[in-house]
């Protein structure tokens, strides 16, 4: 089992930036791929960054230029930084761990078997 526990910023002014962490712990050595994903009341969960054990990175188009995911392995966590946020970037921030490489879990959430509990961010005018 692998436990993921988000914390950061959870309520920031438009053009600001935050950033978030993500915890790893338990059996860390099966996890091949962690993403950071968000959800808003109605819509389905979107990926919005995932990074492989190797570092490379990927992240959601709508998004690029104003996002980046790093990981800290000697501390076992993720980080999502967001720069310039904007309202709408309001939403419920999880990151997630995959078994399967990034290649194949890409940014879609059904490939991701563990999950945070989930840390709602509130982008304020």
């Amino acid at each position: 089992q692998v436990q993921l526990v988000e914390s950061g910023e959870r309520s920031v002014q438009t053009g600001g930036s935050l950033r978030l962490s993500c915890a790893v712990s338990g059996s860390t050595y099966a996890v091949r791929c962690m993403g950071w994903f968000r959800q808003t009341p109605g819509k389905e969960r979107v990926g919005v960054a995932i990074i492989g054990t190797d570092g490379n990175t990927r992240y959601a188009n709508s998004m690029k230029g104003r996002i980046s995911i790093s990981q800290d392995t000697a501390k076992n966590t993720v980080y999502l930084q967001i720069d310039n946020v904007k309202p709408e970037d309001t939403a419920t921030y999880s990151c997630a761990a995959s078994t399967r490489s990034c290649s194949w879990a890409e940014l879609m959430p059904a490939e991701y078997i563990y999950w945070g509990q989930g840390t709602q961010v509130t982008v304020s005018p």
